[in-house]
């Protein structure tokens, strides 16, 4: 970020379906990333010579992406953290589509890996980005029964990728997402007993990391209170 504020960025060209650029670190590099994945891109630098994503590459991409103007202070923090918006209540239809266009969105870089252990790391970094986006966009969502039950989709679907997708999460990433969207459904269910309904869908669910039983003892538990 502070190569974007600090004029680094240079020549900087917006195509079809690329940004490129000039940045200046220690040597001027010449940058192209991918509109649609910045980890999809090239520079010239050390890193970006060996298949691994580089501060120069991120800065081209937000450049591109804010136009030239700076981050606000908003963007500038990062959401690596599930937390509960402290709001509670129903969304309409419309937002339930958005949440769910911004959900599928942050998925794609949640991918297999099949590549070289040479972009391992930039792999890595493309899980990292997706679920910070996912966090993002939970610690965003009021509580209720609408919002809990894309929460579960998203893990189910998260899952599925872990077990069969290809995804490797070596390092976590992703299995630490999950647990907190687990207490995240659970500080919910404080809000909005309802939300408690939405774990009716992983009763007799085959799940391989055994994330849905803490969940389905909580409901179950709420069962015998009524």
């Amino acid at each position: 970020m502070d190569l974007c504020e600090t004029g680094k960025v240079g020549s900087f060209q917006d195509a079809e379906f690329t940004y490129t650029a000039n940045v200046q670190g220690t040597h001027l590099y010449q940058v192209f990333v991918s509109k649609k994945t910045y980890t999809d891109g090239n520079c010239t630098c050390y890193l970006g010579q060996n298949n691994t994503l580089c501060k120069h590459m991120i800065a081209v991409a937000i450049y591109g992406l804010k136009n030239g103007k700076p981050l606000t202070e908003e963007e500038k923090t990062q959401h690596n953290k599930v937390k509960f918006s402290g709001k509670a209540g129903e969304i309409t239809r419309d937002e339930l589509l958005l949440l769910k266009a911004e959900i599928t969105g942050a998925m794609r870089y949640i991918k297999e890996y099949n590549g070289p252990s040479k972009i391992w790391f930039a792999y890595q970094d493309s899980l990292t980005e997706g679920c910070n986006r996912l966090s993002a966009i939970f610690s965003e969502m009021p509580a209720g029964q609408q919002t809990a039950d894309l929460i579960i989709k998203t893990l189910l679907r998260l899952d599925k990728k872990l077990t069969s997708g290809g995804v490797d999460d070596s390092d976590g990433t992703v299995g630490g997402f999950i647990e907190e969207s687990v207490d995240l459904l659970l500080l919910f269910t404080k809000a909005d007993q309802k939300c408690a309904k939405s774990f009716k869908q992983l009763e007799n669910t085959e799940i391989c990391f055994g994330w849905e039983e803490v969940l389905v003892d909580f409901m179950k538990k709420q069962k015998n209170l009524v």
